[in-house]
């Protein structure tokens, strides 16, 4: 069975797809009708929570709505890393920011996990959301929250005894050593807040609100900038202030997402009381989430050894770097995050059987993709050494230099992977994970060898040159799978509703 048919079946050969029947419609013709149950649930909207069908609506409209406070949300995210690196940069010194950036290569192998568990709920929560099954919804949920409490510890457990060796083998310099370990274990202790609230984030996305978690990030982002100049500047803690205040910002945040998660499953009335736990929803959700896990950690590790190759040109270049990428990333995690809520919208669509919405979605999301990417890519373009600089103490230097020239060299072609994220989020939705997976891993594994080839002629520019080359035949990969979908297929039966 391959993964399109296995997303279309579950464990016991049913559907997932809601069942129809034939009806007589208002306008006297025969097509299907998809009958689901009425209850609380459906009202939830009239009585001011914020859950949405994404089933219903003009799709660019409804992804406007619901991927604005997604962005939002993701760039108050960027800003906890990136206020991290701005306060050591600039109040500690260029070592302290190349022992942060260097040590958050390594933390995404962490944050690939969370990232896993949002979109393995996420996916499965939205299809029950899109089905009306509230009871398997909530046991999912539940099911999430378990199975990410055991797979944090064991994570936590792996950090502590192992964060020398992972420093060590990305060649990690001496005189940046001893920063790099420190923060890397403060962050390691508070990997609890950063996996419940992923998953939590992930459970408001597939009820289809993305504007409580904005609320959460925007608070606690703001904070933490307060808290991170507090602790180094008030208390100079050095490394150590920003990633405590990062530790507490975030924990603070996490505490408030889960609670508000629990109190609003509670209002979804559902016709028999939710399973705490289920082997077979956990089965499902690990369907989606260890192709997405194995993915991001495919990335995380690559990154790794591009850190390594990097470290090999000093800390001037390992600091100007890490100034970059952060940028870098704000802008491609941003991007990510808009795919992640089209998964959403595709498996709330996929699973009230309303197939040729897909479509209209891709064509919706590619046109808010490259909206965005427009004044970003203008800013990077005309506006990169200062927005470097803020990293910096001083604008000139081959740190900055470093920063701006990778900056001119990636930014143009976010058009190119922003495509790719909002096929890739398609994918995603529709359980499609080893075309999803296929695309990625080709990108990633281009970049990895090219950047170690182009270093030798070029140094670290040919490591620039590296990315434009994997997001473009990445891009090309997706769009493939993609056109090769089942919502490519026109409709068997009486056109759809929208």
């Amino acid at each position: 069975m391959n993964d399109q048919e296995s997303f279309l079946q579950d464990g016991k050969n049913e559907s997932i797809i809601p069942k129809e029947k034939t009806a007589l419609p208002q306008n006297g013709s025969v097509g299907p009708v998809t009958e689901f149950p009425h209850n609380a649930a459906d009202r939830l909207g009239r009585k001011g929570v914020m859950n949405k069908d994404l089933t219903v609506g003009e799709p660019e409209k409804v992804l406007w709505q619901f991927c604005l406070p997604l962005f939002g949300s993701i760039i108050f995210q960027q800003l906890y890393n990136i206020a991290d690196s701005f306060v050591v940069g600039k109040f500690v010194g260029e070592n302290a920011l190349a022992a942060v950036g260097n040590s958050y290569e390594i933390t995404l192998i962490f944050i690939a996990f969370a990232f896993g568990c949002n979109i393995g709920c996420s996916v499965i929560v939205s299809r029950l959301f899109g089905t009306k099954e509230y009871g398997e919804m909530k046991t999912a949920v539940y099911t999430s929250l378990i199975a990410t409490a055991v797979l944090c510890g064991v994570l936590m457990l792996f950090g502590i005894l192992c964060g020398d060796s992972l420093l060590l083998l990305i060649n990690t310099p001496e005189e940046v050593f001893g920063d790099s370990k420190l923060y890397l274990d403060i962050y390691i202790w508070g990997l609890p807040f950063l996996f419940f609230y992923n998953v939590c984030t992930g459970i408001f996305s597939a009820l289809g609100d993305s504007k409580t978690p904005f609320i959460f990030l925007a608070i606690s982002s703001l904070s933490n900038i307060a808290v991170d100049i507090l602790f180094v500047q008030g208390f100079r803690m050095g490394v150590a202030g920003v990633a405590w205040a990062t530790f507490l910002c975030q924990g603070v945040s996490c505490v408030l997402a889960v609670i508000f998660v629990l109190r609003r499953l509670a209002l979804i009335k559902s016709e028999k009381r939710a399973a705490v736990f289920s082997w077979r929803l956990l089965g499902k959700i690990a369907m989606i989430a260890v192709p997405s896990i194995f993915q991001q950690s495919f990335i995380s590790v690559g990154n790794i050894i591009l850190q390594g190759v990097i470290n090999g040109f000093g800390p001037s270049v390992m600091a100007g770097y890490s100034a970059a990428v952060k940028l870098n990333n704000l802008v491609i995690t941003s991007l990510t995050t808009l795919g992640n809520g089209i998964s959403n919208y595709t498996s709330q669509n996929i699973g009230a059987g309303k197939m040729q919405r897909i479509k209209q979605g891709f064509r919706a999301g590619r046109k808010i993709v490259w909206m965005l990417c427009v004044p970003l890519v203008l800013l990077y373009l005309l506006a990169g050494r200062y927005l470097v600089y803020l990293f910096m103490e001083d604008i000139t230097g081959k740190a900055i230099d470093t920063g701006v020239r990778f900056l001119r060299i990636v930014s143009p072609f976010y058009f190119i992977i922003s495509i790719k994220l909002v096929g890739d989020g398609i994918l995603r939705g529709a359980g499609l994970m080893g075309r999803f997976m296929a695309s990625t891993f080709t990108d990633l594994i281009l970049r990895v060898v090219l950047a170690f080839l182009l270093s030798i002629p070029f140094q670290e520019t040919g490591i620039w040159y590296a990315w434009p080359v994997g997001w473009l035949l990445g891009t090309c990969l997706t769009l493939f799978f993609y056109r090769s979908g089942p919502w490519m297929e026109p409709p068997k039966n009486a056109v759809e509703g929208n």
